[in-house]
């Protein structure tokens, strides 16, 4: 049966690493539908992202690679289709908000298992879009057990990414390892400037003439992990710290999805702590 898959490598550069790629593909015969690679100049790291489509045999083309490609690769055969997330929330409604509005009408392809959110105020929002949402509240528990609850509610979904829609929380390392590379969080500032609470204040003390966002994945040190997309707004020296909130929080929800897009489509390595996009 004929079938789309992505295929991903990551390797030290050395000569003829394309050709060897794509004559296994064509040995194969595998359809080339799009492929992009990029060599990183600093660790000399090569990387590559095709797009495929027919008839395979997963494991003879993973080993074929193995064969071809030098010691020290990664490589994975992803199959096309949605992801699934688990959204987790707060208050704030725009970024969740956007992300049902855009999975509604088709412009984001991935499939929300479930809000979950430590107060009850957006509820009503997800089960009008009929997502179930759980009410898991941090009140009278320590980090340790609200985060076990959390996991309790969240692991049975089996998501692919976790996804921090201004989810008011710091995640503690043991949570972080749990979904090592999964967890996606939108930061309402240019990082790395602003880390931490509070940024649109933050920012007008200190007279910007532009305010951001970022979303980026999670890491144990807040608001530092491999960022995957960012975009800016410019402001002036009217704006008010209210007025920067109210101007961040399109640009926060655009970010967000944004690169949302960039994950359910397959095209972001994270190396070290940077992202590479192809």
């Amino acid at each position: 049966m004929m079938e789309k898959k992505v295929l991903l490598i990551e390797c030290p550069d050395s000569k003829g690493l394309i050709a060897q790629i794509t004559n296994i593909c064509y040995k194969h015969q595998l359809n080339i539908i799009r492929n992009t690679e990029y060599v990183d100049p600093d660790s000399g790291q090569f990387f590559m992202r095709t797009q495929l489509e027919g008839i395979f045999n997963d494991s003879t083309l993973m080993l074929d690679l193995d064969r071809a490609l030098p010691q020290g690769s990664s490589r994975q055969l992803v199959a096309a289709g949605r992801k699934k997330v688990v959204i987790l929330v707060t208050k704030e409604a725009h970024c969740l908000g956007d992300i049902l509005m855009k999975v509604y009408d088709g412009s984001l392809k991935l499939d929300i298992a479930a809000v979950v959110g430590n107060h009850p105020d957006l509820q009503s929002l997800a089960e009008k879009f009929d997502i179930p949402y759980h009410l898991v509240s941090h009140l009278n528990l320590s980090r340790e057990q609200h985060e076990a609850a959390l996991r309790q509610v969240i692991d049975p979904y089996q998501a692919d990414y976790l996804v921090l829609a201004k989810f008011m929380r710091v995640l503690s390392p043991a949570f972080v390892a749990h979904y090592k590379e999964r967890i996606i969080n939108i930061h309402h500032s240019f990082l790395p400037a602003f880390i931490g609470a509070n940024p649109y204040h933050q920012a007008h003390k200190r007279g910007v003439k532009i305010i951001g966002a970022t979303a980026h994945f999670v890491t144990d040190d807040l608001d530092e992990g491999p960022i995957i997309k960012q975009m800016v707004t410019p402001v002036d020296h009217t704006y008010s710290a209210m007025d920067m909130v109210k101007a961040g929080r399109d640009v926060e929800k655009n970010v967000l999805s944004k690169a949302l897009q960039l994950v359910l489509e397959d095209r972001v390595f994270v190396h070290g702590n940077k992202t590479v996009i192809l």
